[in-house]
Parts: structure tokens; sequence; C-alpha cells
């Protein structure tokens, strides 16, 4: 798969079915992995997070998570499909996982979203395995047994809902002792399944308002919209530079 460097960091340039098929690859293959939702917001964080960046170019898939990533790409004159989000893939293996017996642990978001999004998971996936759910609410006295639930239910998928930079970098410490064949930080997907939090209407999602639509709806986020002129600096700027 082609690769492109947004602000040094490998964004796999592909399509929602080629990130399906690559993420059934990881899993058959049966090595632990991690596959990266990466956004603008990311993307410029990794601009003063060196730990972040080697994280996400060690990645076995990098999806462009957002309208700003695809956007970049172009920018830079290079190739990239579409938008992959996050929310979308998952839900996407969701729905293959009941014919290919693939197993799902969900982990993060605060106490009862991870119990309700396995409910919807099951109630849009007739069939799918959810073999465990645990809280993003922990301290590091709680990870041996939060690690051992995972290990104890073998899955295949382990979705991680800690918000970004949390959940790559406690995934990348831990994949190994896990053993997950695929690990996935998942940022809000599961608040967004357990309808906690509402998602863009499709017209939004498709005009590339994504971003515009959750500002609305969460004002305590609008501070981070800041990034945004920031990041297209920051890659306006890899341009020039070459």
């Amino acid at each position: 798969m082609e690769r492109v460097d947004i602000l040094g960091v490998k964004v796999d340039a592909v399509t929602m079915a080629q990130a399906v098929e690559r993420v059934a690859e990881l899993i058959a293959a049966r090595t632990p992995s991690m596959v990266a939702t990466a956004n603008a917001e990311m993307l410029l964080r990794t601009t003063h997070d060196a730990e972040l960046k080697s994280i996400l170019n060690a990645a076995k898939l990098v999806v462009p998570d957002g309208a700003g990533t695809v956007w970049a790409a172009h920018h830079l004159g290079k190739r990239m499909p579409e938008r992959v989000a996050g929310a979308d893939l998952v839900l996407e293996l969701m729905r293959l996982a009941p014919a290919r017996a693939w197993k799902f642990f969900l982990f993060g978001s605060a106490p009862g979203i991870a119990d309700k999004a396995a409910l919807k998971a099951q109630e849009l996936c007739p069939g799918i395995k959810i073999v465990g759910t645990r809280n993003g609410y922990f301290t590091a006295e709680d990870e041996p047994d939060i690690i051992a639930q995972i290990k104890h239910s073998r899955p295949d998928v382990l979705l991680a809902a800690l918000g970004v930079p949390k959940q790559e970098k406690w995934l990348a410490a831990h994949m190994n002792e896990l053993g997950v064949p695929v690990s996935i930080g998942v940022g809000g997907t599961l608040d967004v399944m357990a309808g906690a939090v509402k998602r863009a209407p499709v017209w939004m999602q498709r005009a590339r308002l994504e971003w515009l639509f959750r500002a609305m709806l969460q004002p305590s986020r609008a501070g981070r919209l800041v990034a945004l002129p920031k990041f297209v600096w920051q890659v306006h700027k890899q341009k020039v530079n070459g």
C-alpha cells in the first residue's frame, strides 16, 4: 500500500474496503498489531510528541480519519482516495464479524458506555461476539487486572477508547503482553455507538463538516478547533520546504 508522509507520519492511502481487507489480514496473521485512525488533531500533536509519532509510524495500518488528513495529502500532491473514519471502520469490521467468528473487547469511555455499545453492536450485527467490556477509568494499580481480563477473553480485536494520545500509548506499551491480533484506538466511537454522543448528519459528513458539528454539540471542544488552522499551516510549510 502507498503511504503518504504528513508531518512526519506515514498515513496509508487506502479506501474503506482496502482498510477492512488489511485488518482481516492482520487478524489472520495472529501477530499483535496496532491500527491507528489519524485525524488532523492527532497529526498536529505528533509535531511536539515524538513518542506518539514513533508509535504511529510503527502501526501496521494508519487510516486517514478526517477530512483534514485527506486534504493534507492532496495539498502535498499525493493520492488519498477517501476518508476512512474510525467509527465507520469499526462498524464495517463488526458487520463482518459474525461470519468470520471475530471476537471483540470494548475498553474505555465512562462507566456503562462500553456495555451500552456492546448491546448496540449485538443489535446491529446479530451473532457478533463481544467477549468483554471495561470502562476507561483506571489507575496504574488497576492495569494488571485489566490486562488479565483482556488476555483471558482472547479477543481478535481490541477497541480502546481512551482518547488521544493515551489510547495509542497504552496499546503500544501493552500490545505484546495482551497478545491481541488487532488493537485500535477509537476515541469517541464507543460513545457514539452507545448513543451518549450524536454523530453528525450524513450530509455534514459528506460535506466534511463533522468537526463543526462536534464543536456545536460540545462547546467544550471549541478550543480544539484552533488546531485546524495550525495543522493547515504546518502542512503548507511541509509542502514549501519539500
